[in-house]
């Protein structure tokens, strides 16, 4: 089983717009939505890729959090969420047809109390004993301590899980001190992560696995991805597509390693999997969705090779 981790889900909704003017009324052209969060994402792109044990745990609140979890249900995926107090967040993301840009508004979420945060504890305790490898994807939710995903992550370790993690910020900074068996930051993250803007890439990847990050990708957009993995460093080249949405990528380039990785695949295929996955989203427009036949098709057209400095 894979259990992923969502601590502050949400709906994802996404407007497509003719065009996108500050200040003036805009009518929405059409309404994606989904039950997101990254976390979810993943479950719902491994489920897709044909991994059948998935379980997606969090916290999910009031009416929204119903919402996420009737709809995590319907798509096969088994969910374990708590309810915590308030509402879960709306996640939207607003595409202008116009000129194909993409602007994000993405809602806090509710606080999650210390009563809540036991329950959770108890709950992926449980679930990693379950598991093969547990994710933990995406923001803290207000009220929750900065260093939280360290201590998740001892937990998940104590029963034998392996471990990914995937966030930003002070919670990546902080959630590395437990050393996740993989990261993947995308390029904006990775200068926040090692404290070297404008540094060197290459050294600051070599650095995390000296850290005992055993698996590091960096996502680099429409650039592919570098990584290191089990000492050898990569360079993932991507074929130009046209993508319709590009939410949700990054989740699906971590669903699609995981897959490899719980099948102990080589490190080139994993990383070939993840790509294929992270492009073959960018062409649906929900977040977090990948149709196995763009999959198929893109695996033939992503490039992994050795990555020197």
């Amino acid at each position: 089983m894979i259990t992923t981790v969502t601590l502050n889900a949400a709906i994802d909704k996404t407007y497509y717009v003719p065009a996108l003017a500050k200040g003036k009324v805009t009518r929405v052209a059409e309404v994606v939505a989904t039950a997101g969060g990254k976390g979810i994402n993943v479950a719902r792109v491994l489920k897709q890729l044909g991994h059948a044990d998935v379980t997606a745990t969090g916290f999910a609140s009031g009416y929204n959090g119903q919402y996420i979890q009737d709809r995590v249900k319907a798509a096969g995926i088994r969910e374990e969420f708590v309810e915590a107090s308030g509402e879960s967040r709306i996640c939207l993301n607003v595409i202008d047809r116009g000129d194909g840009s993409s602007t994000e508004l993405l809602e806090p979420g509710p606080e999650v109390g210390a009563e809540h945060l036991e329950t959770f504890r108890r709950k992926l305790k449980r679930l990693s004993a379950e598991s093969a490898l547990v994710i933990f994807s995406g923001s803290i939710p207000s009220g929750l301590p900065v260093g939280l995903y360290a201590e998740l992550i001892g937990i998940s370790r104590a029963e034998g899980a392996e471990v990914f993690l995937d966030t930003s910020g002070e919670a990546l900074i902080q959630g590395t001190k437990a050393k996740p068996s993989f990261i993947k930051p995308n390029e904006d993250e990775i200068v926040a992560l090692l404290g070297n803007e404008g540094g060197d890439l290459y050294e600051g990847v070599l650095s995390l696995q000296a850290q005992g990050i055993a698996n590091v990708a960096v996502t680099l957009g429409a650039d592919g991805a570098v990584a290191a993995v089990s000492g050898q460093r990569y360079r993932i080249t991507i074929p130009g597509i046209a993508p319709v949405n590009t939410v949700g990528s990054g989740d699906s380039f971590v669903a699609g390693f995981a897959y490899g990785f719980v099948r102990n695949w080589p490190a080139e295929e994993c990383l070939r999997y993840a790509a294929a996955a992270g492009s073959a989203n960018a062409l649906s427009p929900t977040t977090g969705d990948v149709d196995p036949d763009d999959h198929r098709r893109l695996l033939r057209q992503i490039t992994v090779e050795p990555w020197k400095s």
